[in-house]
């Protein structure tokens, strides 16, 4: 019931007329200040005799789906990120000790990179250090000695960043330091190369290898040194042919892996059995890899562990499209870029950017 002398709550309004007085005017903001409070009250008093309901990390179950994956993460560093390989490079004053750190980092590297040597793809190729010294150089920091068709080989180490990527002009600085020193091998160890490095693989007659880091060395501190771990691992240059279709769009097809032989000095060509999957961006855009077309290869059966997981039949026709080793035709990029991304099967990746 409406009092008969008086009005509705909806029947005022918020703002007063320019016609009203000013007396009137404050009587109506007073009266909107009391609904204000008195709502706060009531809110305050719901709040202090409610109970507590976490709305957050409770996700919805479908019993009707079968999940054929365990939780994981991903952790990666992103491949543009730029940081000098050298001191000299950077801006301003080093904090106390900052010195000894990196120096413990390299140190570190290069006690596993003796004991362990570098490996190759396949298991029993791997390149073993008979002795190494350290190398007053811009970029490289060490020497190391191996055999090569019975005869001692030099090789000159260049390692990166802790925290960052190896670029393409760091690899061209250290090949021409070890060219001017008389080095017989390159060896950029990285724990991740930018795309732009996958596409040199020599200095002239100097062979440079690019050994990516076992992320596990972050932690080296915590891990024993046995010599027998896969710590440097060399991929090798992935070997894709591409061309155009009748239709003027394009068709992308990976023939193998090339891999060079330290210890013969020859680049040998490996099957498609090392690679475990490849991705294309269609329109890499120089910044972010996005995939839009998927391969996997190199395996006995591939739909053996799927069929366990669904307890039931796959269609094989359909998922064969992705077990193949040449993509589906398509467009001319937008950007003139495409992208392939290669990757074993110990998760060790390489990309490479073609032009159109």
């Amino acid at each position: 019931t409406a009092p008969a002398n008086g009005f509705m709550e909806w029947e005022i309004p918020r703002q007063a007329p320019e016609r009203w007085p000013q007396p009137a005017r404050d009587t109506l903001a007073a009266f909107w200040q009391a609904r204000i409070n008195r709502q706060r009250e009531i809110d305050r008093s719901i709040a202090q005799k409610a109970d507590v309901e976490y709305l957050y990390d409770r996700p919805y179950e479908d019993k009707s789906k079968v999940r054929v994956t365990g939780p994981f993460t991903v952790e990666s560093l992103s491949p543009h990120r730029m940081i000098p390989a050298y001191a000299g490079d950077a801006a301003g004053p080093a904090e106390p000790g900052q010195d000894f750190v990196n120096q413990d980092f390299v140190n570190m590297v290069l006690e596993n990179l003796k004991s362990a040597g570098v490996h190759q793809s396949d298991r029993a190729g791997r390149l073993s250090f008979t002795a190494m010294d350290g190398w007053p150089g811009d970029y490289i920091c060490a020497g190391g000695t191996y055999e090569q068709d019975d005869r001692a080989g030099r090789a000159a180490i260049f390692i990166g960043p802790e925290f960052g990527s190896v670029t393409r002009a760091d690899i061209e600085a250290a090949a021409r330091e070890a060219h001017a020193a008389g080095f017989d091998l390159l060896i950029a160890c990285g724990f991740n190369f930018d795309a732009h490095s996958s596409d040199i693989s020599r200095l002239g007659p100097l062979p440079i290898l690019k050994a990516r880091i076992n992320p596990d060395l972050h932690m080296a501190a915590d891990l024993m040194n046995t010599g027998t771990g896969n710590l440097f691992v060399v991929f090798g240059e992935p070997d894709i042919r591409w061309d155009f279709d009748a239709d003027g769009r394009i068709v992308v097809e990976v023939l193998g892996v090339d891999v060079f032989e330290p210890k013969t000095g020859q680049v040998r060509a490996s099957g498609k059995g090392d690679i475990a999957a490849w991705f294309i961006d269609t329109d890499y855009d120089g910044e972010s890899f996005f995939v839009r077309h998927a391969g996997f290869m190199g395996a006995n059966d591939p739909y053996k562990s799927l069929k366990t997981s669904l307890k039931a039949e796959i269609d094989e026709e359909a998922w064969a499209t992705l077990y193949r080793d040449k993509s589906r035709p398509f467009a001319r990029p937008s950007t003139g870029r495409f992208a392939v991304k290669v990757i074993n099967h110990f998760g060790d990746e390489v990309m490479k950017v073609f032009r159109v």
